[in-house]
C-alpha cells in the first residue's frame, strides 16, 4: 500500500508571516523554515508532505478570481501524485476560496483542506500548529472527497463556510449545514454529512476558461434606485443581492424594483441571499418579496454570500448563457445548498 503523501499549497496568510517594522508580513521560505524547526512536524504519525509556495505570497485580502483558478489548476497538475491537499490561506477571504474551489474542482475524489491561523506560527501563542497538523492528518488519512475548511477544531464544507470572527480562534462557521468533523481528544468524522465519492474512475477537471464579472449588492435602509442601477449594469453578468430576513426588499420603492427588472432584462442574473447569519430565503413568505419575483430575482435558498458569488463565477466561467445560469442557481451542485421541497411536501411531514 502506498504511503500517504500530502501536498501543501502555501498561498500566503497570517500563518507564515513574520514581524516587520510595519507589522506582520509574508516572507518567502519563512513558513517552511518554521515548520522544519518544530518537533511537531517531525512526528512519524504525520503523513509525508511537500510544500509548494506560491510566488508572490498573498495576504488574502489581495486574493482574486484569477488566483482561485491558479490554485485549482495547481491542484489538478499535482493531483495524481498526492493522497490529499492542504491549502494554506489567509482567513479574510478563505471562505470565498473554499467555495470557489468546491465548484472548480469537478470530479474531486480526494480531500482538499483549507486552513490557516489567526496568529502566526512564529508567535509563542498560536493556533497555527493545531490547525495545520489536523488539516494534514485529514488530507492524508481520511477519504473525504470534497473541499473542506478546517479551523478551530471543526471541519466544515468549503461551500458552506463563512468567517464569523475577526479575532477569535473559532473564526469560521457553517450556519446552515452541520460540521463534517470535529477534533477533540479524537478526530470524529460525520460521515453522514460528507459527500459520496464520484463514480469511478474519477478524473479531476477544470472547465472554467474565463473570469466573469460578478458582484455583491447589499440592501440597506435608504438605498436608492440610482445606487442599485449604477451597479446593476453591463458588463456586470450577475449579482448577489444581500436582502433582509427571508429575502425581503423595500417594495414601496417602485424605482428600485424597476432597477432590478431592468438589470434582468439586460441579462444580469440576480440571486437573493439573506443578510442574516443563518436561514433560508423564501420569496413567497412575505408580500414585500413579490415584486422581486416579478422583476426576475432568483431566491438563493440557504446559499452563503460566498457560495452564491463563486457559484455564479463558476457557471458563467464555463460559458453558460444567463438562461442556463438561472436554471442552475437552485440546483445543488456541490452540497452548497438545500434544495427547496415541492409545495406538496412542505406541510406533509415528508
Amino acid at each position: 500500500m502506498t504511503e500517504p503523501r500530502v501536498c501543501i499549497l502555501y498561498t500566503g496568510g497570517t500563518i507564515g508571516m513574520r514581524r516587520t517594522t510595519e507589522g506582520f508580513a509574508p516572507a518567502p521560505g519563512y513558513l517552511a523554515q518554521q515548520m522544519a524547526g518544530l518537533v511537531e512536524f517531525k512526528n512519524p504519525a504525520l503523513p509525508a508532505y511537500d510544500i509548494h509556495e506560491f510566488n508572490p505570497l498573498l495576504d488574502s485580502s489581495n486574493m482574486t478570481p484569477a488566483d482561485w483558478l491558479k490554485i485549482a489548476r495547481r491542484i489538478a497538475a499535482e493531483y495524481a501524485a498526492y493522497t490529499g491537499f492542504v491549502v494554506i490561506h489567509g482567513t479574510d477571504t478563505m471562505a470565498y476560496t473554499a467555495s470557489a474551489l468546491a465548484f472548480l474542482l469537478e470530479g474531486l475524489s480526494k480531500p482538499v483542506v483549507l486552513t490557516g491561523s489567526q496568529i502566526p506560527l512564529c508567535e509563542v501563542r498560536s493556533d497555527a500548529v493545531e490547525n495545520l497538523i489536523t488539516a494534514m492528518l485529514i488530507a492524508g488519512s481520511y477519504p473525504v472527497p470534497e473541499v473542506c475548511l478546517y479551523f478551530g477544531g471543526r471541519l466544515l464544507r468549503g461551500c458552506r463556510a463563512t468567517k464569523i470572527s475577526a479575532s477569535g480562534l473559532s473564526a469560521f462557521d457553517s450556519p446552515n449545514y452541520p460540521p463534517l468533523g470535529s477534533a477533540g481528544i479524537d478526530l470524529q468524522m460525520n460521515w453522514n454529512a460528507i459527500l459520496p465519492p464520484p463514480p469511478q474512475p474519477a478524473s479531476l477537471v477544470i472547465e472554467n476558461t474565463c473570469s466573469p464579472l460578478v458582484g455583491v449588492l447589499k440592501l440597506f435602509p435608504g438605498i436608492s434606485a440610482w445606487m442599485a442601477a449604477s451597479f446593476l449594469r453591463p458588463p456586470l453578468q450577475a449579482a448577489v443581492l444581500e436582502a433582509y430576513g427571508v429575502g425581503s426588499a423595500p417594495d414601496h420603492d417602485a424605482d428600485l424594483i424597476a432597477a432590478f427588472a431592468q438589470a434582468e432584462a439586460q441579462g444580469i442574473v440576480i440571486v437573493d441571499v439573506t443578510q442574516c447569519r443563518q436561514g433560508v430565503v423564501n420569496l413567497s413568505s412575505y408580500s414585500t418579496s413579490a415584486p422581486l419575483v416579478r422583476a426576475g430575482v432568483l431566491g438563493g435558498l440557504d446559499l452563503t454570500t460566498e457560495a452564491a458569488l463563486t457559484k455564479l463565477f463558476y457557471l458563467f466561467g464555463r460559458g453558460y448563457t444567463p438562461a442556463q445560469v438561472r436554471a442552475q442557481v437552485q440546483v445543488d451542485l456541490r452540497g452548497e445548498l438545500t434544495p427547496a421541497r415541492p409545495p406538496w411536501q412542505r406541510h406533509s411531514g415528508a
